[in-house]
């Protein structure tokens, strides 16, 4: 399973995901923990004002793709890429806050769950 978590420097969980300037991108074993963390320097605090919103969340929405990421971890996000990203199919995990790690584990297994009933 491959997550994503927009992370400060000091891998605390940055607030502002279209705005983040590092994303994790997490695989979680079988067994539930992480085999790998990533961190990806996305520049979107930079980027967010180069465009139209559009043009942002399809850079965005490029980059999921890119990294096949089923599911997100975040604390904010605005209204239109939360649209955006459950027409992606994308799960959202909201209200993560503090080390960016410990909401990984934290999460795992309500996404666990929510990607198996989703799969039927």
């Amino acid at each position: 399973m491959k997550l994503a978590i927009p992370v400060t420097p000091d891998g605390a969980v940055d607030h502002r995901w279209g705005r983040a300037h590092n994303v994790a991108v997490v695989d979680v074993a079988d067994d539930d923990t992480i085999s790998s963390w990533k961190v990806h320097e996305v520049n979107w605090d930079e980027l967010h004002d180069s465009g139209t919103h559009g043009a942002h969340h399809a850079r965005i929405v490029r980059w999921l793709r890119e990294n096949s990421i089923e599911a997100v971890i975040v604390n904010h996000c605005g209204q239109g890429m939360v649209n955006t990203m459950q027409k992606m199919g994308l799960l959202i995990v909201w209200d993560a806050d503090g080390d960016a790690a410990a909401c990984v584990n934290a999460a795992v297994p309500r996404i666990r769950e929510a990607l198996q009933q989703a799969a039927g």
